[in-house]
């Protein structure tokens, strides 16, 4: 897959195949009852991400986006240590939440996002010192997620930082019965603790996760280099930290 020097496919209404990243954003992250019970549900320790971002020279100075923030949580842990953060979302429900948390949201996607009300032609990539996105890559297909990363690179300056974490499979297509079904095996029973073993089969089976060895070409064919790799121990999720080239 390759771009022009125009650069990536960009939301247009004047295009009628353009991904509609509204539809794909998950039915349930659109219900403000579900969004309400989120954060409960899904705690994260966001220390490991901020200080990545921190020893790459991200601080007080420093702009970033967060595409996909959810109801915001990694935004506002990250919002004492940078200048400005600004957290995107497609859901209007997670945009509430972000705001009622005290910072700044945008409703957009990967596709739409304009940074500060600019088109992708005039995005000033001497503003945006990183970006962070954590868990929307997988729900779109891989020739999307492709789009959606070369659009993050137009947003960053050579030697930007990027950090992605997501649900990402670091195993053979052989392995994948004996790998799905443990990682099946270890989800909680009862749903306000997690994802059940239910909920995570119907992630595998209508969601856009990939595979390791598919994102990283993906990541370095649009201008990253990854300085930086984690596997969790069950090979079901990735995090990376990526420099612009």
């Amino acid at each position: 897959m390759t771009f022009d020097e125009e650069g990536p496919i960009v939301a247009r209404d004047s295009i009628p195949w353009q991904f509609d990243e509204l539809a794909h954003a998950g039915p349930e992250h659109l219900d403000p009852e579900y969004v309400a019970g989120f954060d409960e549900k899904s705690p994260t320790d966001w220390n490991d991400d901020v200080a990545a971002l921190r020893a790459l020279g991200i601080g007080a100075g420093s702009t970033v986006v967060d595409l996909g923030a959810g109801t915001g949580s990694f935004a506002l842990a990250l919002a004492p240590h940078v200048e400005r953060v600004i957290a995107v979302d497609p859901s209007e429900a997670m945009v509430t939440a972000i705001r009622e948390k005290g910072i700044e949201a945008v409703r957009a996607g990967f596709m739409s996002y304009e940074h500060d009300g600019q088109g992708p032609e005039h995005l000033d990539p001497e503003y945006v010192a990183a970006v962070f996105t954590r868990n929307p890559l997988h729900h779109l297909p891989d020739f999307w997620k492709a789009a959606s990363l070369q659009r993050i690179a137009q947003l960053l300056k050579p030697g930007g930082v990027l950090r992605v974490r997501d649900i990402v499979y670091s195993f053979d297509p052989s392995e994948t019965a004996a790998t799905v079904n443990a990682w099946l095996a270890s989800a909680p029973a009862d749903p306000t603790m997690g994802w059940t073993a239910d909920q995570l089969a119907e992630h595998i089976r209508e969601e856009h996760s990939t595979y390791s060895w598919l994102i990283e070409p993906m990541l370095e064919r649009v201008g990253f280099e990854i300085s930086d790799r984690w596997v969790s121990p069950n090979r079901m999720f990735a995090a990376y930290t990526c420099i612009r080239r």
